[in-house]
């Protein structure tokens, strides 16, 4: 199969994962209305096409939080990634360097924190949720100090799990019955290929990062342990909490409303992602897109403001970047590219995002990302 773009990632991952991990990293809340409304509302956005003008040298170069980038994306931090390919956080994190992007590592990934940062020259991000166990929490941010972390990537839109009606219906988060837990055998049987590569040579599967503080090992029995321990009494005194305990710079993953974008920056937070959850909490919320230019113009001068949820192409990259955005993250372009290929894959993904990148840049006259805003618009 010849992979140009997005979907095709998404179709060979489909074809090469059982079925309950795919319809993971497909599938939203609901009757995923936010997850259709985040690729739509993308492709809507209308930009400016420019003639005439020197396109020569064309940079999309930029940095973040005092990180250079190759281009304005890092990887989204996404659970459950070495499920997807042998080690998967280990691979994501290589292609992520070499392609000269930020690797966000999850709390809920296969692979621990220390494993992933021994496979890479730079310092990777990291993802939290607010835990009821606080001493926990602690701990991880001292052991992510440790790594060389710098980046904390705060999820805030977690306080608890969204309904995802394909996560039911494959047992993916609870106890499948008899008839399906042998359905959902049968199923994984037609997949030998993962079997062999990453049930079998992958191991271990848990939760790396959290393996000290449940007695459960198998990453099926760590999700009940998650569910209970995300803290659904969180409030913005809490981001004080993780000031004090963390040195570095915090950004806060899940905001959709300039009042609560102002709150951020009010708490401290040294950045936001203007995200959804990628359509997987609440249904019938705003695409990111749409959101983020009220955002942008609450808060955009005096914090780092950056979108994810419906990024699937360069082209998606210059809309963001034009409509305020300074870089994105993208998790499930990844997940398809890390099923689909491995680390290969996700190399081939993040060559082909940049390339998209260039030529819409081209297209509309922009030679320099870091000068992308509303100007690249067609008026509306």
């Amino acid at each position: 199969m010849i992979v140009a773009n997005t979907a095709d990632d998404r179709q060979l991952a489909r074809r090469k994962l059982p079925r309950f991990l795919f319809d993971y990293i497909d599938g939203g809340s609901y009757s995923e209305i936010t997850l259709r409304n985040n690729v739509a509302d993308m492709e809507a956005i209308a930009l400016r096409q420019r003639v005439m003008v020197d396109i020569s040298a064309l940079d999309t170069s930029t940095t973040l939080f005092g990180q250079p980038m190759s281009m304005p994306l890092a990887i989204a931090p996404v659970g459950f990634t070495g499920m997807f390919a042998r080690r998967g956080e280990v691979q994501g994190a290589r292609a992520a360097e070499a392609a000269g992007v930020p690797f966000t590592l999850s709390t809920m990934g296969i692979c621990a924190m220390e494993e992933v940062r021994e496979a890479v020259q730079r310092p990777i991000w990291f993802q939290l949720y607010m835990m009821k166990d606080r001493s926990y929490m602690a701990e991880l941010l001292a052991r992510a100090a440790v790594i060389g972390t710098e980046v904390l990537v705060f999820t805030v839109d977690l306080p608890v799990s969204g309904s995802r009606y394909r996560d039911m219906r494959s047992g993916f988060s609870s106890t499948l019955p008899p008839l399906q837990q042998i359905q959902r055998t049968l199923h994984t049987a037609t997949r030998p290929a993962w079997v062999r590569d990453v049930y079998l040579r992958g191991r271990p599967h848990h939760f790396g990062n959290l393996i000290d503080a449940i007695k459960e090992k198998q990453a099926g029995d760590f999700v009940g342990w998650i569910h209970r321990n995300f803290d659904p009494t969180v409030t913005w005194a809490d981001i004080a909490w993780v000031r004090e305990r963390w040195a570095g710079k915090i950004v806060l993953k899940g905001v959709l409303d300039p009042e609560d974008a102002k709150a951020a920056l009010t708490a401290g937070a040294d950045g936001i992602v203007v995200s959804n959850h990628g359509g997987r909490q609440l249904d019938g919320a705003l695409s990111s897109v749409r959101a983020l230019p009220p955002i942008v113009d609450a808060v955009g001068e005096a914090m780092t403001v950056l979108a994810d949820s419906g990024v699937r192409s360069g082209l998606d990259i210059l809309k963001a970047l034009a409509l305020g955005a300074q870089g994105v993250l993208i998790g499930r372009a990844f997940a398809y590219a890390l099923g689909a290929g491995g680390e290969a894959g996700v190399t081939r993904m993040l060559a082909r995002m940049q390339a998209e990148l260039r030529v819409a840049m081209a297209l509309t006259g922009c030679t320099d990302v870091k000068t992308a805003g509303r100007h690249l618009l067609v008026d509306r």
